[in-house]
């Protein structure tokens, strides 16, 4: 069964995709040269701090001496980095080698930024304009609650309590590649949408980011002036209140869609107008591995294959159903089973049976173990190794057997045809079976015209 990426590890992945005049325009504010830095691999910040007041270029081989022999893999991949980010210009002369320098305009906002100190982006509004504003517990349950409803709007509208404020046109651009619809039915989730659901909340953020950044230009919005905002937007302090007199109205605009998001919490005071940032904005410069931090779980399964689901949440219940038979809903309990069938379903349409690697994404036994309930989290392991072992089993059922297009070739003339032609599909790779006995010969269907034409000749 193939894997499907369908998001970009880090958000810096779209500012590297930039072309390098918006790179650079990025880089005259000072807040971005700081969320670039902090988004870097460890040796890659340790390469930029040493560089920071060096003007001119530097040998590569001479910053190859910084890391020690078993840091060779670690080296590369900083480097890399940072000319992606264009915060490294390199430079290749055949008689003095490739040099490496900081981005002028990077260095200098930097330099700039580390001695006076950074300001924030705007000031927050004064407790004497602003009142009630909610908690961080209450921040933090709106914005999964506006998540939530966005997700159920997204897969099914009908689920929806409510519906957002994003045009049908924006919706069917997040919805692009994660459901599909046929003439008068109704839309289905693809292999990648299935996929989507089981992600963490931080990846499937990021790619409906994504694809909001993607599609910006067709909207009016400069995709540089965008991906500018949002980055300065993580650096404002979550749970405090920023006037909406500071931003442009195109920054407006984004900031109503990512109230819709559940970004940021919008009020409404008797003169003033104001946006509450939540953590969800305030991560979007950070890595997904340093937003590991284990979540409150609730699920607990049984050795008898049955899921306990401590939530009154609906996607909840919609995600379990992707891989499970939903037996009965309570206000705050979802009971299910884990069934041969239920999981073929969920294989079929292209959910795997656990992460198949670091950079994939969240399957079945892991998104179980990811979300495991505290009274059972700390077991080793959270998940009985029977029920784990029995979903890869079943699994490894729906492989067994695969189908490929072919054809049958017999009655050869003679046997000098029968070899010729076998010779012929083996160079192109086609021969699946042969009977040099009774000169039979199978072949991929897809060069059944090419052999066809050399049987002719």
């Amino acid at each position: 069964m193939p894997q499907v990426k369908i998001i970009a590890k880090n958000f810096m992945d779209m500012v590297a995709s930039l072309p390098a005049m918006k790179l650079d325009k990025l880089y005259d504010n000072a807040f971005i040269c700081e969320a670039i830095l902090r988004s870097l691999p460890p040796l890659a910040k340790k390469y930029v701090l040493q560089m920071l007041y060096i003007d001119e270029p530097v040998l590569a081989t001479s910053i190859h001496e910084w890391v020690l022999a078993d840091g060779e893999s670690k080296h590369t991949v900083a480097v890399d980095r940072l000319v992606q980010l264009r915060v490294f210009v390199e430079t290749v002369d055949r008689k003095k080698g490739t040099t490496y320098r900081l981005n002028t305009k990077f260095q200098i906002n930097l330099q700039k930024h580390i001695v006076h100190g950074g300001v924030l982006p705007r000031e927050p509004m004064p407790s004497t304009i602003t009142v009630r504003l909610p908690s961080l517990e209450d921040l933090e349950a709106y914005a999964a609650e506006q998540w939530e409803c966005f997700l159920l709007h997204l897969i099914s509208s009908g689920q929806a309590e409510r519906a957002t404020n994003f045009s049908s046109s924006m919706m069917k651009i997040f919805q692009r590649g994660l459901l599909s619809q046929r003439d008068k039915e109704a839309p289905k989730l693809t292999e990648s949408g299935f996929q989507f659901l089981l992600m963490d909340t931080n990846a499937q953020l990021w790619y409906i980011i994504r694809e909001y950044i993607t599609n910006s230009e067709e909207r009016g919005v400069d995709t540089a002036d965008l991906i500018s905002f949002l980055l300065e937007l993580s650096f404002h302090v979550t749970g405090e209140a920023y006037n909406m007199n500071t931003l442009t109205d195109i920054q407006r605009n984004v900031i109503k869609d990512l109230a819709d998001l559940g970004l940021v919490k919008l009020q409404q005071g008797r003169k003033e107008s104001w946006f509450i940032p939540t953590k969800l904005a305030t991560n979007l410069s950070i890595s997904l591995s340093d937003l590991s931090s284990r979540k409150q779980g609730f699920v607990v399964v049984e050795t008898n294959f049955r899921v306990y689901a401590y939530s009154s949440s609906k996607l909840l219940c919609e995600i379990l159903r992707l891989f499970s038979r939903v037996e009965y809903q309570l206000p705050n309990l979802i009971v299910a089973a884990i069934t041969k069938e239920s999981l073929y379903n969920a294989f079929e349409n292209g959910i795997m049976a656990e992460q198949a690697s670091i950079d994939s994404l969240l399957y079945i036994i892991t998104f179980l173990q990811q979300n495991a309930h505290p009274r059972v989290a700390e077991r080793i392991p959270s998940v009985p190794e029977n029920v784990t072992d029995q979903i890869r089993l079943w699994e490894s059922d729906m492989n067994r057997v695969e189908m490929t297009p072919a054809s049958l070739f017999d009655e050869f003339p003679s046997r000098d045809v029968f070899e010729a032609a076998c010779d012929f599909a083996r160079e192109y790779g086609g021969v699946l079976w042969e009977d040099s006995k009774k000169m039979r010969l199978v072949v991929k269907a897809e060069i059944l015209g090419q052999i066809r034409e050399f049987l002719r000749r």
